[in-house]
């Protein structure tokens, strides 16, 4: 089942997420495919349940958008390990539909998490799934994007995205 996705503005998007703790249950088992498809059916390669208004410590990831099999990660509880090196990139999030900008992360970024159900493992992610972690996981303690641009383009996205709220476009 496809999610709504929540956009900015929404306070859920803000707001840290609590732990999971019930791991192996058939609702976060279709909660976790529900996610897939919704960020499937949006084109994106990362989804936080925040996104989707739960404020659950839990993300899904796909680099290959849907092509790899092997590359579907689904990260509860994740913590960052270590961070190395840097790049700077184009970034977008689901929740800021038509908005990137460039982002300074890690090149490589090593996260500890745990599956569905509740197996502890770690991985680590360079160039673009290193992106992705670093993005996902700053979801999940009430982060966006924009706080990692500067102040002046940040700004200057908010007042395109209310000037979209006004014209009922947002």
């Amino acid at each position: 089942m496809i999610l709504e996705i929540r956009k900015y503005g929404d306070p859920v998007l803000e707001t840290r997420c609590g732990k999971v703790t019930n791991f192996g249950t058939p609702e976060l088992e279709k909660l976790v495919g529900d996610m897939f498809e919704t960020m499937y059916a949006n084109k994106g390669v990362g989804l936080a349940a925040p996104q989707v208004g739960l404020l659950h410590q839990l993300t899904v990831i796909d680099t290959s958008a849907g092509e790899d099999p092997e590359a579907k990660l689904v990260l509860i509880n994740p913590e960052i390990v270590s961070l190395e090196g840097q790049q700077i990139g184009e970034e977008g999030c689901l929740s800021i539909p038509g908005f990137r900008e460039d982002v300074r992360r890690a090149m490589s970024a090593k996260v500890k998490a745990f599956d569905v159900k509740g197996e502890a493992f770690e991985i680590t992610g360079e160039e673009l799934l290193a992106r992705a972690l670093q993005h996902e996981i700053d979801h999940l303690h009430g982060i966006l994007f924009l706080k990692h641009l500067s102040p002046l383009k940040r700004d200057l996205i908010r007042r395109k995205i209310s000037k979209l709220v006004k014209a009922g476009e947002w």
